[in-house]
């Protein structure tokens, strides 16, 4: 039997009630962080303390959630759950079970093994059964080093400004905005920010996470001032009135040579919260799982280059091919 079965509302832990980053309502699932395509109004929640608080945010108050701990193992029936972090954002987070048989299987959500300036840094889960998201699980997706990114984002940034322009950041409203802002703050930039950026700021300070002082866009930006906006958002009237502006969109689909094309920006930087094609084969390497399934994504792709290093992979929902003979 598969660990996973794929249904319509997403991933259930085989033979249990637990589902797994559901987009659907269920009777009891598991959050690994507080993304729209990863949450819903579940009956029953089991994520961070932080992701409940940025859930709460997106969708009211969740009424029967169990916050957990990083490394503290509980049991749920004849289960034994544990939350590891995942790098991904604040508050993300991995799940191991250990089954009744003694059987670990071990779901990782979106995972990023780059150090963050604003999310825990994320941690191997040893296990018997890996289940990985493949976001960016072909080999043309490989990152540069953060700090070069970063770097060359710097200078970005300092040769607009010098020219007069207004530079705009596109970065999604949770996690990416907040780890820009962090950077930015750190490198002494000015920094103004849609509401909604703002709105999560506050929560990741309200948790810990100092992200002032950042200004709340309100139409205008002040000369010298580095704009965060959503990507949703930029074709807005709003954005649309700030000129001279130059737009950058940071993301790991930057690696494509069609990326500024693709977002019609003037720039394009691959800083990404995910796991590069590199950084997923290493990570499931180091688990030392012997059986190995991704999901989303390039889950073909991350599963075939798996079995050419010698992995019992495959994607979720396709069987195992067997080597003839």
């Amino acid at each position: 039997m598969c660990a996973v079965e794929l249904r319509r509302g997403g991933l259930r832990l085989s033979g249990t009630a637990l589902w797994l980053d559901a987009t659907q309502k269920s009777e009891l699932a598991f959050v690994s962080h507080a993304h729209a395509d990863h949450i819903a109004r579940h009956e029953r929640v089991i994520a961070t303390s932080a992701t409940l608080r940025f859930m709460s945010h997106r969708l009211g108050e969740i009424p029967a959630a169990l916050p957990v701990p990083y490394n503290r193992p509980f049991a749920l029936g004849a289960l034994g759950i544990e939350l590891l972090p995942a790098g991904h954002m604040l508050g993300s987070a991995q799940i191991r079970v250990t089954r009744e048989d003694g059987r670990t299987v071990a779901y990782t959500g979106d995972l990023n093994l780059a150090p963050s300036l604003t999310a825990e840094a994320a941690e191997v889960v040893e296990c018997d059964t890996l289940v990985i998201e493949a976001t960016f699980g072909h080999p043309r997706y490989r990152f540069p080093p953060k700090h070069q990114v970063l770097s060359e984002l710097e200078s970005w940034l300092k040769e607009k400004l010098a020219r007069g322009d207004t530079p705009v950041l596109l970065g999604y409203a949770l996690g990416k905005s907040q780890e820009v802002i962090a950077f930015l703050v750190r490198l002494g930039f000015e920094v103004v920010a849609h509401s909604s950026i703002c709105e999560m700021a506050s929560i990741y300070s309200e948790l810990g996470v100092s992200l002032s002082p950042v200004r709340r866009f309100t139409g205008t930006v002040r000369p010298g001032e580095v704009l965060v906006f959503p990507p949703h958002l930029c074709r807005s009237p709003s954005l649309g009135r700030i000129w001279p502006r130059s737009v950058a969109v940071l993301t790991g689909w930057a690696t494509d040579p069609a990326s500024v094309r693709w977002y019609r920006t003037d720039a394009a930087f691959p800083l990404s919260d995910h796991c590069d094609f590199d950084s997923l084969v290493q990570y499931a390497e180091r688990t030392g799982a012997r059986e190995i399934i991704t999901h989303g994504g390039f889950a073909e792709q991350l599963a075939a280059s798996l079995r050419e290093r010698g992995k019992d992979a495959r994607a979720v929902g396709r069987p195992l091919q067997l080597k003839l003979l």
